[in-house]
């Protein structure tokens, strides 16, 4: 008897492989109680959930809501409906995998975004640069017209850098020439150009006290000007031609970066003669020069109504005559290229093309001396123009004489 039951339930095993352990137990039971009576496969009612629930516990907590419910309804939906061998089997293994891979595309998508989205702040942020640096230069040079400014290229072509020819082929017709009428005369002078709308940077010695201003371009057209701004103390003017239009303006360079010994050209007007081009180096940096503040020394040196010099005092000395009581002293860069008078307020350009100063003061021999002693003697002053640059601004809101 014993043989049989124990056949009996291994048979039964056999036919249900899937039956839980304390099923078989109960049906031997119940066939030892009950004699020879059937046992019933239909009680109990197999749990289409246990087998897979009992390992949930052992999975991570945040697994749980996304793979083991879903496997687990699944499995137990497909068993129910169906053949419980076949169900079971594919609601565990094609469900859980659809469900648990539709997250996941969506995932790689965020990630994938990431760079993407860091490419887009980095251009974001290199647009905001380059808008700050365009702000910066409209804020030099106004809302509607800007300056060409340089530290890094080069105007004339890298295999032409230091030709003079080229150079000044490139430069001069930014360079223009100031002349003013004043009350006992004129003063003749040199201008840049800084914007295509003909608003031009010259020495404010050029056109102190004038009545009225002519530029002349390099091509010949003649314009009529108007003072914008005058900053006596840096010997700085800025004039605005009338009814002007494309005219070229001179790129800006940077002073900082010149050194002692760098070629330099310089471009003017010197005694009138329109667009003269001189050549030479920096032969030094950071110069005291002191010049006068008067409107009156304008007037009696004022270029062909007086001896053509302006007076500066340089290294303790005076040249071209007294600078008067009213006094300023700037930082000026001393080339040794020609300069004469007419000069003054004209280009000092770099081996680039850039213009690096507003040449402003040279010594010139005096009227009465020997014809020995005539001619440039390679002292010669220039404004820096990074100077220049950081007094627009001012020269534009009427100037700190103003």
């Amino acid at each position: 008897m014993t043989e049989s039951i124990r056949r009996s339930g291994e048979y039964e095993n056999f036919e249900n492989p899937y039956q839980a352990p304390y099923e078989g137990a109960q049906q031997h039971a119940s066939s030892s109680s009950a004699g020879s009576s059937p046992v019933n496969p239909e009680w109990p009612p197999p749990p289409a959930y246990e087998p897979v629930a009992q390992p949930v516990p052992q999975q991570p907590a945040y697994r749980q809501p996304v793979v083991q419910p879903t496997a687990v309804w699944q499995t137990g939906a497909a068993g129910g409906a169906g053949d419980g061998h076949g169900g079971g089997h594919g609601g565990g293994t094609a469900l859980p995998g659809s469900v648990a891979s539709e997250p996941a595309p969506a995932t790689g998508r965020k990630r994938a975004r990431g760079p993407f989205a860091l490419l887009a702040a980095v251009a974001i942020v290199a647009a905001a640069i380059g808008g700050g640096t365009a702000y910066g230069i409209q804020e030099l040079t106004g809302k509607d017209e800007v300056v060409s400014t340089s530290t890094t290229t080069s105007v004339v072509p890298s295999s032409k850098t230091g030709d003079v020819a080229t150079i000044a082929a490139a430069v001069s017709p930014s360079v223009v020439e100031v002349s003013a009428t004043l009350s006992n005369g004129t003063s003749t002078g040199s201008g840049v150009i800084i914007t295509s709308g003909g608003e031009i940077v010259t020495n404010n010695h050029v056109v102190s006290g004038a009545n009225s201003i002519k530029v002349t371009t390099s091509d010949g057209k003649s314009y009529t000007a108007k003072v914008v701004g005058t900053d006596s103390k840096k010997d700085l003017a800025l004039v605005k031609l009338e009814n002007a239009s494309g005219l070229k303006p001179a790129t800006l360079g940077n002073s900082d970066g010149v050194k002692v010994g760098d070629t330099v050209v310089a471009i003017g007007s010197p005694e009138g003669l329109t667009g003269t081009v001189t050549s030479g180096i920096v032969s030094a940096l950071s110069r005291d020069v002191t010049v006068s503040t008067d409107e009156g020394q304008s007037q009696s040196q004022g270029g062909r109504g007086g001896d053509g010099n302006w007076p500066f005092q340089f290294g303790g000395q005076q040249f071209n005559g007294d600078t008067g009581t009213s006094t300023t002293t700037y930082k000026a860069l001393q080339t040794d290229a020609s300069l004469n008078p007419g000069n003054s307020g004209g280009a000092l350009i770099d081996a680039g093309g850039n213009i690096i100063g507003i040449n402003s003061a040279m010594y010139s021999a005096a009227a009465d001396s020997s014809s020995s002693d005539a001619g440039s003697v390679g002292l010669g002053f220039a404004i820096p123009i990074n100077t220049v640059k950081a007094d627009l601004a001012t020269l534009r809101a009427g100037g700190s004489d103003s």
